[in-house]
Order: C-alpha cells, then structure tokens, then sequence
C-alpha cells in the first residue's frame, strides 16, 4: 500500500538508495553484498569539492562472506564517490575489523564500538547495520539443518514472531510459549 499524496507540492532534493544482495558461493560461504548511494537532483557544492545534478555524492559498497552459522570469513569494502574521495575511502580495509563477529544478537553494538566517530566512515557503518539484517534474511530462507537446542534468531526478532504468538505455535511449535514474552525491547535480529 503506498503513502498517501503529500498535502503540499514538493521538490524532491536528494534520494538516497540501499540495496543488499544475498549470494551462495559454490564453496559453501555466503556473500552478502551492500551498496549505499546518495543523489542530489541538482548541482551541488560542499567543502570537499562539488557534484553534477544526478552524480552521486556518496557510492559505498561492503561484501560480508559469512559461514552457515553468520560468522565473519572475509571483508571487502570500497568508496566509489564521497565528498573528500581520497580520505574517505581510506577507511575502507579496517572493516576488515569484522571477520570473526557473528551476526546476530549484538551484532550493531559491536559493530558501533568498532567503529564509532574517527575509526570509522558514517555512511559506511550505516550500510554496515543494514546489511546485519541482509546477512539473517539471506540465511532464513537457506536449507540450513535446524538445531532442536538452539531457538531459530528470527523468534523474538520482531511481533509478528514472538514466542508466545499463533505464528510460532503454528510454524515453530517447538518453541512456543504461550502466555510469555521474553522478547527484548527496542532490539533487531541483527541488534
């Protein structure tokens, strides 16, 4: 369903565009890759240089190779446009920082200590807690063995599958719960 029209005329003056892929490699790995672009419609001046109408300001792309279980093997990223080009894309080769991590409950928060403020690029770390959830969706639709000890990350992620919810007790009635909710508050899958 789409929003409703806006109540007043506009101009649209910049756009930004994420987009996460979900890849299976033929050595059983996973690639995840994600690219984040900003866009002004109109020519644009910053300390940093200037930008054409429709050229992108920001264009930055991070690969996540993750294992079955969403553990970090291996880290590619590159800054194809940024106001300072040189310098920003520097930063590029620490998110190496993330091979071992899992993706998964405290995924963000390790992820923000890794690269809060000077150690790490905004729009890269923002394209970065994106992709945590691109990691889960690609691994929730793979024919992964199903662990009878372990609750499946998705339970609890958000209400549609709360443990104690008519969709866990008809799809995954070996974790119903019926009556509690032990999901945490202002929390991800990926979080």
């Amino acid at each position: 369903m789409p929003l409703p029209p806006s109540s007043a005329e506009r101009t649209e003056v910049h756009g930004r565009t994420i987009t996460i892929r979900g890849f299976r490699r033929a050595d059983g790995l996973w690639d995840i890759e994600g690219h984040l672009e900003d866009i002004r419609n109109h020519d644009f001046r910053f300390p940093g240089g200037e930008r054409r109408g429709g050229a992108p300001i920001h264009s930055m792309r991070l690969r996540l190779t993750v294992d079955d279980t969403a553990r970090i093997v291996d880290v590619a990223a590159a800054t194809d446009a940024a106001p300072f080009d040189k310098v920003c894309g520097a930063i590029a080769p620490d998110y190496a920082q993330l091979i071992g991590l899992r993706v998964g409950p405290g995924f963000n928060q390790a992820a923000v200590r890794l690269f809060a403020g000077v150690r790490g690029c905004t729009h890269m770390s923002e394209l970065l807690r994106t992709m945590g959830t691109g990691v889960l969706q690609t691994l929730v639709g793979a024919d992964l063995a199903v662990s009878e000890t372990q609750k499946p990350f998705q339970l609890d992620g958000c209400h549609a599958l709360k443990t104690d919810g008519p969709q866990v007790a008809l799809f995954y009635p070996r974790w119903y719960r019926a009556g509690v909710d032990d999901a945490p508050e202002a929390s991800s899958i990926a979080d």
